[in-house]
């Protein structure tokens, strides 16, 4: 029997639906209530001798949704099959602050509070160090007991076409505006050249750029990142602002200034062309806001396969199963 498309997100969606059923805000009010200030704390302790953190710890927070769910798989230390090493997840971090909280949280209530839902916290309070919106996350996932490397190889990548792109979006039960948005979470953080080595030099057929690229950002892009230089070098995913959690990363998409493929090619697409556009009042006069939706888009990812009840536990430490 064939299924549609429409089909799979409706029941993508209803499986988002049950899975979901128990989370809450405020889920620790009553059973650990320093849950989130101490959260808070630790991550703000720490970005204040790395700047990058925020930007780290958003970033951890979309890698562990995106593959079993927000679950704290992406935490595990399992040896070489540890999700973590997956060449999907190369440059994610932030492991010692998650550490550091869930070590804080079990001297004060121990067995209480799940790594899956520090991540998540860490996350949003990367967003408001960041001075983007503050907004209030759902609690009560458990964490996860399943982390293989093989397991995130459907991870949205940044050389996928923007068809690939909303396909693995669709699959987990996101939609077209939410890749949009979530793309937009590049406003803040750093990429390493070694993932712009094709769009510079072997995009075209033969070789040559990405013509998508602006002529004026181009040298600029060639200098940071030369084609026999240090592939570890970074620069800033969003051109201008990237200490910043605004709505400029939208407009440098529009105008050519994308650094990485993947948001250049949301360009590429009518449907996430136009949502791009319509946070500057292309389509109509009234434009949406960035960071109401981003927030939408946040709390709707968070949501992504999370464990309830009986399908997951409260690990002593984040790295390890009980």
């Amino acid at each position: 029997m064939r299924i549609t498309a429409l089909a799979l997100i409706i029941l993508s969606e209803f499986l988002i639906g049950i899975s979901e059923a128990e989370l809450k805000v405020g889920f620790y009010s009553q059973v650990c209530p320093s849950a989130e200030s101490v959260v808070a704390d630790i991550v703000r302790n720490a970005a204040k001798s790395n700047p990058q953190l925020p930007a780290v710890l958003l970033r951890l927070h979309f890698h562990d949704c995106f593959v079993e769910g927000c679950d704290g798989s992406i935490l595990i230390d399992n040896g070489s099959t540890s999700e973590k090493t997956a060449p999907p997840h190369q440059g994610v971090g932030g492991f010692g602050v998650i550490e550091d909280a869930k070590a804080k949280l079990e001297n004060i209530c121990p067995g209480v509070v799940s790594c899956a839902d520090i991540v998540a916290m860490a996350a949003r309070d990367a967003v408001a160090l960041s001075h983007g919106p503050v907004y209030q996350v759902q609690t009560g996932r458990k964490d996860g007991f399943v982390s293989k490397d093989k397991l995130a190889e459907r991870m949205p990548d940044v050389n996928d076409s923007i068809q690939i792109l909303k396909q693995k979006f669709i699959a987990k039960g996101l939609n077209d505006r939410d890749l949009v948005i979530l793309s937009g979470a590049h406003t803040i953080g750093t990429t390493a050249c070694f993932f712009m080595q094709d769009r510079l030099y072997n995009f075209a057929s033969g070789g040559g750029p990405d013509p998508s690229i602006n002529p004026g950002f181009l040298p600029e892009l060639s200098t940071t990142c030369p084609k026999t230089g240090d592939i570890n070098a970074r620069l800033p995913m969003d051109h201008g602002s990237g200490d910043t959690f605004d709505i400029h990363i939208l407009q440098n998409i529009r105008n050519g200034f994308a650094v990485l493929q993947s948001d250049a090619a949301l360009m590429n697409d009518p449907t996430t062309r136009g949502i791009v556009d319509s946070y500057f009042g292309v389509l109509s006069p009234l434009t949406s806001s960035f960071e109401a939706d981003f927030v939408r888009s946040i709390v709707r990812m968070g949501r992504i396969g999370v464990k309830t009840g009986s399908n997951g536990n409260i690990r002593r430490v984040c790295n390890s199963f009980n």
